[in-house]
């Protein structure tokens, strides 16, 4: 199909994971009855951002995946007939973790997961000490609705990560996010942050010729350091705004895009046939010295 109807849930998050489960539940409902048929959630939505602290007591957050969350969340989607992306905090040994998304097609089905290839350590956003990364490479996700490209919040820097996802044909790239200015800094500086990072992800549906949807939370957590920033939107293959959300409230909100656009605009500005693989080698190392 052409058109695609796509739901963001921004929400804000308690300690309580069934709480914020149910809340996130709740979302997906509002989104169906609005017509949405695939239902994006934010980055870690079953718990507040725990990563602004070094604490062991916050990998008892984590789960397997799939599990009961990708388990509930599967027969959601099955009974609302949409897909859904979920990002949970995955255990995956004894002292193996990761920050890891989930795809539930629109009949139930686990499709499979992707795990954030990209860990920053910043203050408050410590996700070194919680999380391995990714070793699944870039994935897509062929659902009942359209082909789907999932990456993780810090992943949206990456211009890499968004073309090799988007090669790959992803249809529309997704990036659940948790990110927040710091309740220390001015006004000036949290406006040059959002636009920065709303700028960055346009800029990959530009070069890529697709769909970007990215959701966020709102709110002020436990230890006050943070202040989610909010802002999800969503962005057409040549970088305007179809949607963009509060800073400061929690929204359900459906979005209507056309997947024939991306052949409409990859054909007018052929970023794709002009590229020359021939020269990239250099990409693959962590810097060109001189000598």
């Amino acid at each position: 199909m052409s058109t695609v109807k796509i739901g963001l849930v921004q929400m804000s998050c308690t300690a309580g994971k069934e709480e914020n489960m149910a809340k996130a539940i709740k979302g997906i409902r509002e989104a169906a009855a609005k017509g949405a048929q695939i239902v994006c959630l934010q980055e870690l939505f079953t718990s507040l951002y725990f990563c602004d602290v070094e604490d062991y007591e916050n990998f008892k957050l984590a789960e397997a995946i799939p599990g009961a969350s990708t388990e509930m969340l599967g027969r959601v989607a099955a009974e609302l007939n949409v897909v859904i992306i979920a990002s949970l905090f995955e255990k995956r040994a004894q002292g193996l973790y990761h920050n890891t998304t989930a795809v539930l097609d629109a009949d139930g089905a686990y499709l499979g997961k992707y795990r954030k290839m990209h860990i920053p350590d910043d203050p408050a956003y410590y996700e070194k000490f919680y999380f391995t990364p990714g070793d699944l490479g870039y994935k897509i996700f062929k659902t009942k609705f359209a082909t789907l490209g999932v990456l993780i919040c810090w992943d949206q820097w990456y211009p890499e990560a968004a073309r090799i996802t988007a090669l790959m044909g992803a249809e529309i790239l997704f990036f659940p996010t948790a990110i927040g200015w710091a309740t220390s800094q001015d006004e000036a500086t949290n406006t040059e942050q959002y636009n920065a990072w709303q700028t960055i992800q346009r800029s990959h549906a530009v070069a890529n010729g697709v769909h970007v949807v990215s959701v966020n939370r709102v709110g002020l957590e436990q230890h006050g350091l943070m202040k989610f920033w909010g802002g999800s939107f969503v962005a057409n293959p040549f970088g305007s705004i179809l949607y963009k959300g509060s800073h400061e409230a929690e929204e359900v909100a459906v979005v209507e895009v056309d997947l024939a656009k991306t052949d409409q605009y990859r054909t007018h500005w052929p970023f794709l046939r002009d590229r020359r693989i021939d020269s990239y080698q250099p990409i693959t190392k962590r810097f060109i010295d001189e000598d």
